[in-house]
């Protein structure tokens, strides 16, 4: 997972909304069975779209601000961002290739 970042309420500024590449956001918990299944596709995607999309993890568990701001309630969830907005949410573990449609709307 080298290509993945991990972001922390502290950092979620920085490593998202001030990218200057679209970001795919991961919410997420170690206790997760879908999010750790999913887990291995994310980092493929981080490695096939690196210099075009940021792929990065957040822990629900660890922190909360994040994922009360974007109101995550399920997990997996993820977040499209481009240009600091919120673009697209999915919720719950998907194929690789719905994944790769939603990214590829905002690459």
């Amino acid at each position: 997972m080298s290509n993945v970042v991990e972001a922390s309420d502290s950092t979620f500024e920085q490593e998202v909304i001030s990218s200057d590449v679209p970001v795919l956001v991961d919410f997420w918990a170690p206790w997760c069975g879908p999010c750790r299944l999913i887990a291995p596709v994310l980092a493929e995607l981080a490695e096939e779209y690196a210099g075009r999309l940021k792929v990065v993890k957040v822990n629900v568990d660890d922190n909360k601000e994040q994922a009360m701001r974007y109101n995550v309630r399920g997990i997996p969830n993820l977040i499209l961002f481009k240009g600091g907005e919120s673009v697209e949410q999915i919720v719950g573990a998907i194929a690789k290739q719905e994944l790769v449609s939603a990214i590829n709307k905002v690459v």
